[in-house]
């Protein structure tokens, strides 16, 4: 069976068909932050679980979901990119 691909055709390689693996390693390393200041700060074990999902779970489904299923650290120079030059961006017609 020979299977016919464009030449326009861009293959990313994902973990379980669903974590690009640069969104993976910004994950892990975001979530290792958190874990750090979370047990320097807090002694309540409800607190840190709490304050946990509370910031890495949304990074976690915006690295699985994302804006047209795009890379998040693509988003994320996007973002700061628009930041630097927003007039570039934002411009009214007369």
């Amino acid at each position: 069976m020979k299977f016919i691909f464009p030449q326009n055709y861009q293959f990313k390689n994902k973990l379980f068909g669903i974590f690009d693996y640069s969104s993976l390693i910004l994950n892990i390393i975001w979530d290792f932050i958190i874990f750090i200041l979370i047990n320097l700060f807090f002694k309540n074990l409800t607190i840190k679980i709490f304050i946990f999902i509370l910031f890495c779970f949304p990074i976690f489904l915006f690295s699985i979901i994302g804006f047209n299923h795009e890379n998040i650290i693509y988003i994320f120079i996007y973002l700061i990119k628009y930041i630097k030059s927003n007039k570039m961006y934002l411009y009214s017609k007369r």
